[in-house]
């Protein structure tokens, strides 16, 4: 096709328009015009030529072939067949959208094939292997992919939940979060029982089974923020995502389950170091969530919650009823109310403070993991001295620990090829 005819082409898309509003997408698009105006006049030229370094700039931005972009923003298209096709099957679908999905691949794939060099012969071209290798780029026929493009978004869905694994809630706005903490299952020792429920409830989750909601109560650096984190890591291949939600975001609750509950993943509303004020009012929305209302139960979401206190709304004496005109009548029911929180929960795992062997197994393991080359009476020697002087034992102690030997190695080891 020639320039021309491909830019008639893009204006012609009914599904996929969302594929080029992006950085790159729109600079192919105004490269495209620019070329479609050029005849004879060497301003058009000249606005040709910018307008093909500003496509060049942006692909070298991202680091990607054009194709592998053009190819990934097809997968993560938000459009009436990549929502649809997740609830029905292709034989549900009415005939005229799937029409436009071939319609569209047909353009798409000439766009995927357009070589700018036949025009830009005497400019650098932007030339990177490719790093994708999935059914668009095998296919000679993009027209008979319907199906292969249809099971993509039914296994992985769309948008910014197929593009993150984890995700924050954040001023009404789902992000995502491209750099997300790395730990796996296996680094976290020490807590075998309540880091096998947890998996076995997660694992229900996925499996489309009853989950219930979790508390994870205990102290401070045992692990439980940890543990959840890695459970995406563990799972993420299998649909599992991770959505933090900020305490003060917490009457947002019922439109984020709104905001996931149609779509193929199984979802983590983690809520980290949770507790409450007295007469806080916020815990009342995470409650609803928990408790459920009218609106039916979103089965593909449970709340995984972490807290230093077993009693998460704070109480104190004075709230303890006594005979008083000013006080409330039924005042025993607002304070077990307040005790009975943690109890929505249909799970409260407890993660214990680290006695000394504890903490020495987690060193030990985590030591093996980094591959620290020391005697195990060395590690424990300067783990023990380690605990004493810092944080006490604890498993966010002991992989403080590592982290130091591990630099302190390397500094050694650098030093010494001088």
């Amino acid at each position: 096709m020639t320039e021309h005819q491909i830019y008639i082409k893009v204006c012609s898309l009914l599904l996929f328009q969302s594929v080029f509003e992006n950085e790159v997408g729109e600079a192919f698009l105004n490269l495209l015009q620019q070329l479609n105006l050029v005849e004879s006049n060497q301003n058009y030229k000249i606005n040709c030529l910018q307008a093909y370094g500003i496509w060049f700039r942006s692909l070298a931005k991202c680091n990607q072939s054009w194709q592998d972009y053009l190819v990934q923003q097809i997968l993560l298209d938000d459009n009436p067949f990549s929502q649809q096709v997740q609830k029905q099957t292709l034989a549900e679908l009415p005939s005229s959208l799937l029409n436009a999905v071939k319609h569209d691949l047909e353009i798409l794939e000439g766009i995927y094939n357009w070589n700018p060099q036949k025009t830009f012969n005497t400019l650098p071209s932007w030339q990177i292997d490719h790093t994708l290798n999935n059914f668009l780029h095998q296919s000679q026929n993009w027209t008979e992919l319907i199906e292969p493009l249809a099971n993509y978004y039914q296994q992985y869905g769309m948008g910014i939940f197929a593009q993150y694994q984890a995700l924050q809630w954040t001023n009404g706005n789902l992000l995502g979060i491209k750099y997300f903490d790395p730990i796996q299952i296996d680094e976290i020792v020490g807590y075998e029982l309540p880091k096998e429920t947890l998996i076995k409830n997660t694992e229900c989750l996925l499996m489309g089974k009853p989950a219930l909601h979790v508390l994870l109560y205990g102290s401070r650096g045992s692990g439980k923020s940890s543990l959840v984190k890695a459970l995406l890591n563990q799972y993420s291949e299998q649909g599992l995502r991770l959505i933090e939600v900020p305490k003060d975001s917490f009457k947002d609750l019922p439109l984020i389950l709104e905001r996931v509950r149609e779509q193929p993943q199984k979802f983590i509303i983690f809520v980290d170091d949770l507790s409450f004020e007295e007469d806080d009012e916020t815990f009342k929305a995470l409650k609803v969530v928990l408790e459920g209302s009218i609106i039916a139960k979103a089965t593909n979401v449970v709340v995984y919650a972490t807290s230093n206190r077993r009693h998460l709304v704070k109480e104190y004496f004075s709230d303890r009823p006594r005979p008083s005109e000013a006080d409330e009548v039924h005042g025993w029911d607002t304070q077990q109310e307040k005790l009975s929180f943690s109890d929505r929960f249909g799970l409260t795992l407890t993660f214990e403070p680290a006695n000394q062997d504890t903490y020495l197994k987690i060193v030990h393991h985590l030591a093996e993991i980094a591959q620290i080359p020391l005697t195990s009476d060395e590690l424990e020697f300067k783990a023990k001295q380690w605990a004493t002087r810092h944080n006490g034992r604890s498993g966010r102690t002991a992989r403080q620990f590592i982290d130091y030997l591990q630099g302190e190695l390397k500094l050694t080891n650098g030093f010494s090829k001088f």
